[in-house]
Parts: C-alpha cells; sequence; structure tokens
C-alpha cells in the first residue's frame, strides 16, 4: 500500500510563509496526480490544489489562487506546497492525496491519504 507523509506543517503569523512536502517511497508516484486537501475545524475536507502527473496541470481553490503553489519533483517522489500570504481562515490540518486520472483527484475521488499535518495560522 502506498504512504504518504506530510511534513513542514508549523504555527505562523498573518502574512508568513510556509511550505508543505509529501513525500513517499512507492515507485508508482509518477503515475498519481496529486492534491493537497484541508480540513478546518468544524468544517468538511476541502481541496485546496492539484497537479497532473507530469506536473503541466493545476487546480486551485480560489481562496488560495495567487497565494498557494503546488508543484513535484517525480525524481523525488515528493509534491509540495508553497504557502505565502497566510490568513487565521487557512488554519487546518493539511492532507497530501492522490488518485488518478487528474479530474477524479480535482473532485475528491482519491486513492491515497496522508495522515495530515497542522497549520496554524496566527493572528
Amino acid at each position: 500500500q502506498v504512504r504518504l507523509e506530510e511534513s513542514g506543517g508549523g504555527l505562523v503569523q498573518a502574512g508568513g510563509s510556509l511550505r508543505l512536502s509529501c513525500t513517499t517511497t512507492d515507485r508508482t508516484f509518477s503515475t498519481y496526480s496529486m492534491g493537497w486537501w484541508r480540513q478546518a475545524p468544524g468544517k468538511e475536507r476541502e481541496i485546496v490544489a492539484a497537479i497532473s502527473t507530469g506536473g503541466g496541470t493545476t487546480h486551485y481553490a480560489d481562496s488560495v489562487k495567487g497565494r498557494f503553489t503546488i508543484s513535484r519533483d517525480n525524481a523525488k517522489n515528493a509534491v509540495y506546497l508553497q504557502m505565502t500570504g497566510l490568513k487565521p481562515d487557512d488554519t487546518a490540518v493539511y492532507y497530501c492525496a492522490g488518485g488518478r486520472p487528474f479530474a477524479l483527484v480535482v473532485a475528491g475521488t482519491l486513492d491515497l491519504w496522508g495522515r495530515g499535518t497542522q497549520v496554524t495560522v496566527s493572528s
């Protein structure tokens, strides 16, 4: 079973930046479209960003456009989420997830999930 491990979460002040990383040892990583999802207390899980297998296609939630950037390095079996201009509303547990094909990842049909990393933005 493919295992995804997130890292990079933490506590940051509003306006600050964080970079989340998600890695796996699985050799099939490059065949999965990947995404970042988040869930805030009392709210449903929502997509933040997604990226296609080769990295040429991306999708962002309206709430993070212009602030967050998703990228991947298939040679390192890694996907990243660079977050800038963080707001208190960005506070959530962030999950790395993967699936096939890209459209289903965006739609929320996912085969792989990490355990999540907490991001807390103070005002």
